[in-house]
């Protein structure tokens, strides 16, 4: 930068109406904050291969005119940066730097010793989530290469008082080759960025240890595997039945993301049955399809009760406010139809063979998939001896209605040669954790 204790002053911004909630002066004065300490961030391979490279500044300095502006604003800032650097650091290294199990390590000495921050870690076992086993076949015979499932969770300082729980499901593709139906022609080329939107909810897991928001208890499952290409690779035409009970045909290798997440979605769905106000996320570098559409906007999509909960607008207007911006898309009968299977063989189709780039709906169709291949739209009997009728077992018309929620981040978070950006933490944080510490 040219100076090691840089000066951050904010002035007026007058190029819009002060009636816009994100104009207002606290909000402009975090997004100035978060804007600087992204452009120090000093990447982890140049920390640990080059070690004496200095830091990009070595203070630096805010001053503003904020009403009511005390030191718990500059702490909630810089534990969402906290956040933001366990995420650009684990989105942005490569894949052998960040492999899986040298993510766990590095989130064991990032995480440990956070009040209210519990981590467990396993191999992916082929009993509990067989679709994400089938990616892991490959990588799995390579010791450093397998995958991991890490679960993390955070309960705030008073349980008793807990009034939402957020079930948070992370793609930590490591590096996705494309499996046997292979990234060619020069595309395979940041791939190490696959992981991203795994590493995003481990950096908000930093960020709401730092905070410690109450009232809010997070669970997360990350499913960190490596989409390789082998002798053991899965491939199209597969048969492989889910947790979920439905019978998966594969239709290509290089739709994986949806591959690992669904039965970590199921298995939420099953713990979101007891929970207290229960929403469920996915959130992943998923389609090229939403670059595309958003180009870098992250694209966030409702099933029908979380749409009755705003829970995507309510998503795009906190991200707003902190320059971690959404489009809501919709997810409609059409894309659910995509998905059926198309012979009695299989109950559901993982995907045509084109890139969602190339596939119309190319972005929502993977969200209906990921509520059909967990169980979350299954149709049951509402009564003995009634047909099988419309409702969803666990959708508006039931008695267990799931609000879920999926994210796509592969516009917003994962571009190659730039900065990870650490979306959707932002989004999410801006949503679910400022405002209990009284930033509304």
């Amino acid at each position: 930068l040219g100076c090691s204790a840089p000066l951050l002053y904010l002035g007026a911004l007058r190029s819009a109406s002060l009636g816009f909630h994100w104009m207002e002066r606290k909000y402009l004065l975090l997004n100035a904050i978060l804007g600087a300490y992204h452009a120090l961030y000093l990447p982890l391979e140049v920390r640990e291969m080059k070690p004496t490279t200095p830091l990009k500044a070595q203070q630096l300095g805010v001053k503003a005119n904020v009403e009511g502006l005390d030191k718990s604003f500059l702490v909630a800032a810089m534990a969402l940066e906290q956040g933001r650097w366990v995420a650009r650091d684990i989105g942005g290294s490569d894949p052998e730097r960040m492999a899986a199990s040298r993510i766990v390590d590095y989130l064991k000495t990032s995480l440990g010793g956070l009040k209210g921050v519990t981590m467990t870690v396993e191999k992916v076992d082929v009993q509990k989530y067989p679709l994400m086993a089938a990616v892991n076949r490959a990588a799995s015979v390579v010791s450093r290469h397998d995958g991991r499932v890490v679960h993390l969770t955070y309960e705030p300082p008073h349980p008793n008082q807990i009034d939402t729980t957020l079930f948070l499901i992370g793609k930590g593709i490591t590096y996705d080759t494309g499996g046997a139906d292979i990234k060619a022609n020069g595309v395979m080329a940041g791939m190490h960025r696959d992981k991203c939107g795994a590493a995003a909810i481990a950096g908000l897991f930093k960020t709401l240890g730092e905070l410690q928001p109450p009232g809010l208890s997070v669970s997360a499952s990350l499913a960190f595997v490596r989409n390789s290409v082998g002798a053991d690779s899965y491939v199209s035409d597969e048969i492989i039945v889910a947790r979920s009970g439905q019978r998966i045909r594969v239709g290509n290798t290089d739709a994986e993301g949806r591959m690992v997440m669904a039965d970590l979605l199921c298995e939420a769905k099953e713990k979101a049955l007891t929970a207290t106000n229960p929403f469920l996320f996915t959130v992943a570098t998923l389609t090229g399809h939403v670059v595309r559409a958003y180009k870098h906007f992250t694209a966030v999509m409702d099933n029908g009760p979380a749409r009755v909960h705003r829970v995507s607008h309510d998503l795009q207007e906190a991200g707003d406010c902190i320059s971690d911006m959404a489009e809501i898309s919709t997810v409609r009968k059409e894309d659910y139809d995509f998905n059926r299977g198309k012979t009695e063989y299989e109950d559901i189709l993982q995907c045509n063979n084109l890139p969602s780039s190339a596939t119309p709906r190319g972005h929502q169709i993977p969200a209906a998939f990921l509520a059909m291949a967990s169980g979350l739209d299954k149709v049951r009997d509402m009564d003995a001896g009634v047909s099988m009728c419309s409702s969803f077992l666990h959708g508006l018309n039931s008695t267990k209605p799931l609000p879920y929620t999926h994210v796509d981040v592969a516009g917003s978070a994962a571009e190659i040669h730039v900065l990870p950006t650490a979306a959707p933490l932002l989004m999410f944080a801006s949503r679910y954790v400022l405002p209990r510490l009284g930033f509304k």
